[in-house]
Order: structure tokens, then sequence, then C-alpha cells
């Protein structure tokens, strides 16, 4: 699944893709993604220009003149593209079983959803309105409202692995399966290492939650300078990386493959603990 650095390397093809443009149609190819879409989705779209793309977690959220925001989660296997069909009275959109939703611009651009396993999601928030999905959501891991006070806090008491733990979306926003095993290794920790432990019992951070915090914000920030060029690309210190050696310098370790919670986690047994 598409994580944080996957998603804001999308926004910004996007608001490339969409700068200064007016939505004139849109197509929906099938009834639902994940969900159904909303009511009237194609008229409350069409004839309104895109004024942003933002991003939380892993939701793009794209602001409409009308006042409502398009609310896009990628899913297991969703992907956007954006194309400038040959020039001609109506723009030829090539058919694909996984189209399923396509966006004409003014400026002649088309931007496709296409979505393999149906996992996407789009919904439409209206004005003054919060989405179901972003209720709850912890801080944002690159912004000044991220640090290992944070971090302590939400581990304080918890018995659960600190891997598992920093999958809930409620304790740091867009960090997933790749992220959270890639910021472990950083950090030296296991990702077996009961969450509790980087925090005293009043919530306060230990050294290992300094570590965890840094470890977080430097592996997103590296994807996001890549354009998640490593993602593509399978450059992890860890991830998928099980019976290969460790990639850190004089550790003689071999990346092990272990599951949690039902997902993989990678991790080197010697330098993480």
């Amino acid at each position: 699944m598409p994580e944080l650095p996957e998603v804001e390397a999308v926004r910004r093809m996007l608001s490339r893709a969409t700068r200064g443009a007016r939505i004139d149609r849109v197509e929906l190819r099938r009834p639902d993604l994940r969900r159904p879409f909303p009511a009237d989705f194609v008229s409350r779209l069409t004839g309104h220009s895109i004024q942003s793309i933002s991003r939380r977690g892993k939701y793009l959220l794209a602001a409409l003149s009308s006042g409502e925001t398009l609310l896009v989660h990628l899913g297991m296997s969703g992907a956007f593209r954006a194309e400038r069909p040959r020039a001609s009275s109506r723009p030829s959109i090539p058919a694909d079983p996984h189209d399923h939703v396509v966006i004409v611009l003014s400026s002649g651009v088309v931007v496709t959803f296409n979505d393999p396993r149906r996992f996407g999601l789009m919904d439409l928030i209206r004005a003054n309105e919060e989405h179901e999905a972003l209720r709850g959501m912890g801080p944002e891991p690159l912004g000044n409202t991220f640090d290992a006070m944070v971090l302590a806090r939400a581990c304080a008491g918890k018995r659960v692995a600190l891997k598992v733990l920093l999958l809930d979306q409620r304790l740091v926003a867009g960090v997933g399966n790749i992220y959270a095993s890639e910021a472990l290794h950083h950090a030296r920790l296991s990702p077996r290492r009961r969450a509790s432990t980087i925090a005293t019992p009043a919530g306060a951070p230990r050294e290992a939650a300094f570590a965890l915090a840094e470890g977080i914000k430097a592996v997103l920030r590296k994807a996001v300078a890549a354009n998640a060029r490593a993602y593509e690309s399978g450059r992890f210190r860890v991830y998928e990386r099980d019976g290969k050696p460790c990639a850190r310098r004089g550790c003689h370790g071999t990346i092990r493959r272990i599951t949690q919670a039902g997902r993989s986690t990678y991790f080197c047994p010697v330098c993480q603990r």
C-alpha cells in the first residue's frame, strides 16, 4: 500500500497537472471502489476548478471551487496518471478495465484513476465538515507537532510490539509497513520490542523515543526527497531484504522476516535491540 512518501509524490504530480484547470467532464466506469461513490458525485465535480491539493496522512484532499473537498485514498493498488491526448474536439480516452474514474480538465489534460484491486476510496466532504476517515488521525510525522515527547506519550504503558503500534494512524499519520520497518532499523530498535519501553511510566521519552522519532523523520524525508524512487527501485535497508546482509556499516547481521499482526516485518536481529 502506498505510504506517505508515495502519496506525497502523487500529490505533487496532480498539483502540477491540475493547476488552474476546471473539471469539464467526469466519467465513472463503475458504481463503486471500496465503497459506492457519493450521491451526485459527477455533478458535484463537473464545472468546478481544483484550487489546491493537499495530503493528510495517506489521504489526498483536493479543494474545489464549490467549497467541497474531494477525498481520495489510493488503497492497495490505486494510481493516478495525467495525460494530454492528441488534440480533438473530444479527448480520446484509452480503454483499460482498471481505469475506474476519468476526469477531463479544461486544459485538455485527462486525469485517470486506475485501481486493479479496487481498495481505493473517493468521497466528497462538504464545506465545514470533517470526514470520518480523518477523525482521530495522529500528527504528521514531518510536521512540528510530532516529536519524541508525542511518541513517548502514545507508547507509555502499551504492551503491544513497537512495530505494530507504529502502524496505528492514531499514533502518527502516514507511516505504514515499509517505513515502520525502515525507521526501526534507523533507530536500532527491534520491531518486537514492547512499545512501553521507550517511555517512562509517566510518558516522558527515553533515549529510544528520541532515536525513533528522528528515524521516522529521516527515512520519510529521504523518500520524499527522492520522489519515492526508493520504493520503486527497492533500495531499502531492510524492507524485502530478508536473507541479505545488514546495510549498517560494521554490522555482520542478516536481515530477517517475521510476521506481526498479519504483516511482514523486516529487521536485523544483530543491531536492532
